[in-house]
């Protein structure tokens, strides 16, 4: 793959307060939008190829040494490896301050592998992992603001230093508190993370959704002829089955925001065997700290109690990953947000918009309304009485470590069920293209009020010492604790051959549509 860094050899660095220089803010600006533009093709190259790969978390191999061999290229020191993950890493240039993160996730969905630009269901590769909710799209966004700011900051003599990081394994929740835990961030001024969306936006203070915590149980019984001495046996099996039952009658009386899900993961070897071993992992979810932590203690009481009823032991409790509630910083999403409404959303053609609509009515939506075409307003915080729960992310983590906020870019398709299939339709097309050069362009614009601003950052901590006044960061992973770095090893290995005859080659092909042989859009079968 290093014949496709190569063409985009240019110095990365990173930035700081300004220093020396004679153009304003403004005119800075300005050009951080031309030197995004300017762009465009190496956006759409990253976009589509990371969406290629398809990969799953923990296992990010390809996509990692890709964006390792475009950063090395481009002047970046990487530090590989970081906190015992193979697939992480930190890369920094320059020196001094501010520092400031960039950051945005890499993994993808189980069994969503799609045909991109396509309106209906159509793997590249039956039961093979894919990018169904849009993680292939951040990083080109992060990396081609830095590469706008870098410009800037020899033209202006500005000084400071700027990470890039990779939100390994984030749909399983487990590696940004490790990277808070083991001092990644001690030195970092402000973090700005992206996430892919339907819209150009960011919001500020605590944020919707839950914090999370994800358990394993595993249990050990013993083994015996299933229909010839079934009573010599104890089974590992039904502990694990009396825990589910357990959790499904604490539900009805358990506060409304909470979310609670399993899936067993080993479930005996076969019939005629009493299962010695059963494991079953869980997903707790609540608003805050103390109440995730409160299901932790439910939990754990609930699989001693299946250990003693099936006189089997309780003989792991694995913490596999975990993410504090979002709470995200005011003064920087007050200043992105006017960014956001000076670049404004990217201009949708026909296209776009009738692929978004096949897909909306192919997943079954009453309204049909396409691609927005008006921004999202500033949102701010979510009271603890509106706030009914929902989904995670470990950026939850970050943002109680430093100050952070997350822009939200218009890469894919609004109203779709998230973390499958149909959320992958739009992942390597134009739309995605369009959206992660307009996130871009926010971006860029931002890093420029940080390292021009003092009192941005100022005021950035400021907000985050009141943020951190009553409500004190724990992580919910202890010193002990190591990544789960095993995780769809497996699945990755099963399809991973074959995927890789849908790499993208930007070489020989415009774009993963044309190598696809895709007709944008493809609306019917």
């Amino acid at each position: 793959m290093k014949l496709f860094y190569r063409k985009y050899i240019v110095v990365l660095m990173t930035i700081s307060f300004v220093v020396a220089g004679n153009s304003d803010e403004s005119t800075m600006k300005k050009m951080a939008v031309k030197k995004v533009e300017e762009q465009a093709k190496l956006i759409q190259e990253m976009v589509d190829m990371i969406y290629s790969f398809g990969e799953l978390g923990f296992q990010e191999v390809e996509t990692s040494n890709y964006l390792i061999g475009i950063l090395e290229g481009n002047g970046f020191k990487v530090t590989k490896g970081i906190s015992g993950i193979p697939t992480a890493w930190m890369a920094e240039w320059g020196k001094g301050k501010p520092v400031i993160a960039l950051g945005s996730d890499i993994d993808g969905i189980p069994k969503s592998s799609q045909m991109p630009g396509v309106a209906y269901h159509k793997p590249m590769i039956e039961g093979a992992p894919g990018h169904g909710e849009g993680h292939n799209s951040g990083q080109a966004v992060i990396v081609a603001a830095a590469i706008a700011m870098k410009d800037i900051m020899i033209k202006e003599k500005l000084k400071g230093t700027i990470k890039l990081w990779p939100g390994v394994a984030e749909e399983l929740v487990a590696t940004k508190a490790y990277f808070a835990r083991d001092g990644y961030f001690d030195n970092v001024d402000a973090c700005i993370f992206t996430h892919v969306s339907s819209n150009l936006a960011v919001t500020h203070g605590q944020a919707g959704g839950n914090g999370l915590l994800s358990v394993e149980y595993t249990f050990e019984g013993k083994t015996a002829h299933s229909a010839g001495s079934p009573w010599r046996g104890k089974s590992a099996l039904d502990a694990v089955e009396l825990m589910n039952i357990g959790w499904n009658f604490r539900r009805e009386h358990l506060r409304p925001p909470y979310r609670v899900h399993y899936i067993v993961t080993d479930g005996g070897d076969q019939p005629n065997v009493v299962p010695k071993n059963a494991s079953v992992w869980y997903y707790l979810r609540e608003l805050d700290y103390e109440h995730i932590m409160q299901l932790f203690d439910y939990s754990n009481q609930i699989a001693e109690g299946a250990a003693m009823m099936t006189d089997t032991k309780l003989i792991s409790t694995r913490i596999l990953g975990s993410a504090w509630p979002r709470h995200f910083n005011e003064p920087i999403a007050r200043a992105m947000y006017s960014n956001i409404k000076e670049v404004g959303l990217p201009k949708w053609d026909k296209n776009d918009q009738a692929l978004a609509k096949a897909v909306q009515k192919e997943a079954g939506n009453k309204e049909i309304k396409g691609l927005p075409t008006k921004l999202d307003t500033l949102r701010g915080p979510v009271s603890k009485s509106n706030n009914w729960g929902g989904g995670s992310d470990d950026i939850g983590d970050i943002s109680w470590t430093v100050p952070t906020v997350t822009l939200r870019y218009p890469s894919n398709i609004p109203g779709l069920p998230g973390h499958n299939w149909l959320n992958g339709i739009a992942m390597a097309t134009p739309i995605a293209h369009k959206g992660a050069v307009a996130g871009a362009k926010a971006l860029a614009m931002t890093l420029v009020d940080l390292y021009t601003d003092k009192s941005l950052v100022k005021d950035a901590k400021k907000y985050f010492k009141d943020q951190t006044k009553d409500t004190k960061y724990q992580p919910m992973i202890s010193k002990s604790d190591k990544p789960a770095i095993e995780l769809n090893e497996k699945i990755m290995s099963t399809y991973r051959p074959e995927m890789k005859k849908y790499y993208y080659n930007p070489k020989k092909y415009d774009n993963y549509l044309d190598q696809l042989g895709i007709k944008y859009p493809t609306l019917k079968k």
